[in-house]
Formats: structure tokens, C-alpha cells, sequence
């Protein structure tokens, strides 16, 4: 980790993943994090938010959600709130997930409306941005991430209740990575242009590296300058793997 002020953070994505059976993993994650140098967070599904977080209660593991609509309360058939995030006992929220923008057609303004809705309720933030395969391809990548942070961080953002996660759309679940010259140059920009929005605050956000990260290769890239930690995918549905990406961290 580049800087010692930012406290890095492993957070686990299981997607549209998940029964009951599987809060077992939840149960071995928060054991095998005692002494971990690195704050550790899971985000099931819906359904099973109340639960993680009760089996999670009073250990260092956090639990949030994948989503929120930007409403309190209302006719959103469907959503859920922020505020029901937290009432189910959660710490923090996924928002602006690439996987929710192509397939829910959410805009940079959408995702700033949710980041303003998870500080509404008193939770952390995690916001996602990254380019996909046909922008990086067009050598758009860096004009799209500046555009992402420009639009959807809100100003009244901190170190304190935002994450940035920066995940190149191409890379999630394909099991290509950029070259690490590549992330540390994402990362950097990243933080350039959070400085440019937010002030001297940036040097304190954490900004997580996601995108086939996996226990191989999590040391090499956690190792490099301006990444604080990393937003998992398939690797953190199973206790054994996610804790080798907490292991990684620390």
C-alpha cells in the first residue's frame, strides 16, 4: 500500500449469488480475518443482508449491499433504500457497479443521487467506475474515468464516507487484468482527478483496484502505489479464496 493514512479495504461482491447455506461463508470469513491489517466487508444479496450482518455482529467483518435507490421511501417496486440497508444492520453500500449501468441503464447522475442517498443514511459509499473494452480500445479509458469521477462523486465527498473502485468493465469475471504499469496508472489519474473534484481530501480516500483479482495475483497488485485495497468478485464466494485476497493485504 502506497500510503499508510489510508486504511486498505477488501470487499467482497457476491453478485446475484447466494442461499442461506451460504451464510457458512460469512461465518468462516469473519474468523479467518482476526489480525487482519485491512478493513473486510461482504456484500451478499438482498436477502440475505439482515442475516450476514446479524452473523457478523460484533466482529471487525462489515456487511453491505450491492445497490440502493436514491429515494428514502416511495413506489419503487422492487428497490430498496438506503435507509433499509442500514435498518438491516449494514455499513456500507456498492453503487455505480458497471453491471448496473449497462444493464440498468444508470447514468453518471443516477449513481451521485445514490451516493447522496448512502451518506443519507449514515453508510460508506463504495463507487464504481471503469471503461469497457471498446473505450479502452478507442484510448478513452483516462477521459472516461475523469468523466465518471466529474459526474457521479458528489462534492460534499470524504475520505470518510466515500470509496472509489475502480474496475475496468473488460476485466470482471473474463480473467484478464491490465498490466500493473496500467493499474498504477489508472490509480493515479483516479486520484488526480478526485483531487480536482474534492480537494486535498483525495490523498485520504481509498481507491480499490476490482477485476479478476484473485489470491495469485492479489500481492502484486495491492503492492502497487495509489491502490488501497481491491472490490472482489468470484473469488470472494468462497471463504478459502477471499481470505488468501485478505492475506494479500495486509
Amino acid at each position: 500500500m502506497a500510503n499508510p493514512s489510508r486504511r486498505p479495504l477488501v470487499a467482497g461482491n457476491w453478485k446475484m449469488n447466494g442461499l442461506r447455506a451460504s451464510l457458512a461463508e460469512v461465518v468462516a470469513i469473519k474468523a479467518g480475518i482476526a489480525g487482519a491489517g485491512c478493513d473486510v466487508a461482504i456484500c451478499p444479496p438482498a436477502t440475505l443482508l439482515r442475516e450476514a450482518a446479524a452473523e457478523a455482529a460484533g466482529s471487525g467483518l462489515l456487511i453491505g449491499a450491492q445497490d440502493c435507490h436514491a429515494a428514502a421511501s416511495g413506489a419503487n417496486t422492487g428497490d430498496i433504500s438506503a435507509e433499509m440497508v442500514a435498518d438491516a444492520g449494514c455499513r456500507l453500500i456498492i453503487i455505480g457497479h458497471s453491471e448496473r449501468r449497462a444493464d440498468h441503464g444508470e447514468t453518471n447522475e443516477i449513481v451521485r443521487q445514490k451516493a447522496e442517498a448512502v451518506w443519507r443514511a449514515g453508510l460508506l459509499a463504495v463507487l464504481c467506475i471503469g471503461e469497457t473494452e471498446s473505450q479502452r480500445r478507442g484510448g478513452e479509458t483516462m477521459a472516461v474515468l475523469a468523466r465518471q469521477i466529474l459526474e457521479s462523486v458528489p462534492e460534499k465527498a470524504t475520505s470518510a464516507n466515500l470509496v472509489v473502485a475502480y474496475e475496468p468493465v473488460w476485466a470482471i469475471g473474463t480473467g484478464l487484468t491490465p498490466s500493473e504499469d496500467d493499474i498504477a496508472a489508472a490509480h493515479a489519474h483516479i486520484r488526480a482527478r478526485l483531487a480536482e473534484r474534492i480537494g486535498t481530501v483525495a490523498a485520504a480516500t481509498s481507491i480499490l483496484y476490482g477485476g479478476s483479482v484473485k489470491p495469485s495475483n492479489a500481492a502484486s497488485i495491492l503492492s502497487l502505489a495509489d491502490v488501497d485495497g481491491a472490490l472482489v468478485g468470484g473469488a470472494s464466494l468462497k471463504a478459502a479464496d477471499f481470505l488468501g485476497i485478505v492475506a494479500a493485504s495486509s
